[in-house]
């Protein structure tokens, strides 16, 4: 199993970004997907989840209405459309799923919400 994300950067405030996660060695199309994100000195924390099919959707209280997840299961690929940008979301984010009675983590990418 291989998670790579990329897509993160530094932004201003009230800015938008979309980070992307490749997955592979596993069949995606029938696994739920998530992102998770840490901040400096905090544990990590949950952001979102997709299920596979249907594509249902969840998000964290702090994302719900700004942040929109998203799948791709011909690229195999997760996506998170990040809007409406505040500080407080920064920190690494990263890509999870849970496979064979395993968790498998990507290696993150950084986010920066500053002026």
């Amino acid at each position: 199993v291989q998670l790579v994300e990329s897509g993160g950067g530094l932004v201003q405030p009230g800015g938008s970004l979309r980070l992307s996660c490749a997955a592979s060695g596993f069949t995606f199309s029938t696994t739920p997907m998530s992102w998770f994100r840490q901040a400096p000195g905090k544990e990590r924390e949950f952001v979102a989840t997709i299920d596979s099919v249907p594509s249902r959707t969840h998000y964290a209280d702090s994302t719900q209405g700004r942040f929109i997840i998203s799948r791709d299961n011909a690229k195999n690929t997760v996506y998170l459309y990040m809007d409406s940008l505040k500080p407080e979301d920064t920190g690494v984010y990263y890509c999870k799923v849970w496979y064979m009675q395993r968790e498998y983590w990507g290696q993150g990418t950084q986010v920066t919400v500053s002026s």
